[in-house]
């Protein structure tokens, strides 16, 4: 690592005034921006820890919507948001490994927008809103590529709600090594339509599958999409899997979301 500062604020003000005073970086739950640093592939002059902010850690149920502190850890998602949104809950409870879901927040996975992580695709699934210090951001507008969002320098993802559906599943192909979706699929069921977000897959991250939706929407089951195939362009080609493997893993994991759904 480089030398930098470490600050600890215990509140949103604070944390803002700390990233606005020179090369200053939030650091949430710190499971991919720690291994960044080690590899010298980052070098803020200070780190500001958002892990003493009480007001960030929570999950709220407000009608037909869920309400998650940008704080809020992958373990308590999985514990607290399971009566209320299980669809969302399993997700987090299938992220990395226990250590990772300790530690890592729901904020900090926004924020990073990893092409392979698993809560864009949440969020994107379920046309969740993500709320930072300043505004509110739909998540049609938020995720904008590969490791890409809306924020802008100094904001601070402090929650995301997420309207609660009639019926949501996350099915995640998973790479053995890092846990990370090779491709993985979230699906979910409103009265007003269905939506179909993917992750892993493409090369600009998170996307959502129009065709697929329209096809569910119009009738929910496996048939409505038997035929339907998401094109190779654009897929990530990497050792662990072709473009073409990618892009035929998009159909095979949104036939059995929908398959447990059914």
């Amino acid at each position: 690592m480089y030398a930098f500062d470490f600050v600890k604020p215990t509140s949103i003000e604070e944390a803002v005034q700390a990233l606005s005073e020179g090369e200053a970086q939030a650091l949430g739950g710190g499971q991919t921006l720690i291994p960044t640093l080690k590899a010298r592939l980052a070098d803020p002059g200070t780190l500001v820890s958002l892990a003493h902010i009480a007001d960030l850690k929570y999950v709220r149920v407000n009608g037909d919507e869920i309400e998650i502190g940008g704080g809020t850890t992958h373990a308590t998602v999985a514990a607290q948001a399971a009566e209320a949104y299980p669809g969302l809950a399993d997700l987090a409870g299938r992220i990395g490994d226990p250590s990772v879901r300790n530690r890592g927040t729901i904020g900090g996975s926004l924020a990073n927008n990893d092409p392979s992580a698993c809560y864009p695709a949440a969020a994107l699934g379920s046309g969740a809103t993500i709320v930072t210090n300043t505004r509110e951001i739909a998540a049609d507008d938020y995720f904008q590529g590969m490791f890409t969002t809306a924020l802008e320098e100094g904001e601070i993802v402090t929650a995301a709600r997420f309207p609660i559906p009639q019926a949501a599943h996350y099915e995640k192909m998973a790479q053995p090594a890092s846990r990370f979706p090779l491709v993985a699929v979230f699906v979910a069921k409103y009265a007003d339509g269905v939506r179909v977000a993917v992750t892993g897959a493409s090369n600009d991250g998170v996307f959502r599958w129009a065709e697929a939706e329209q096809a569910l929407s119009s009738n929910f089951s496996v048939g409505a999409i038997e035929g339907l195939r998401h094109s190779a362009e654009d897929m990530i080609a990497d050792i662990h899997g072709t473009a073409a493997y990618r892009a035929h893993l998009i159909g095979v994991m949104t036939r059995r979301a929908v398959e447990k759904l059914t």
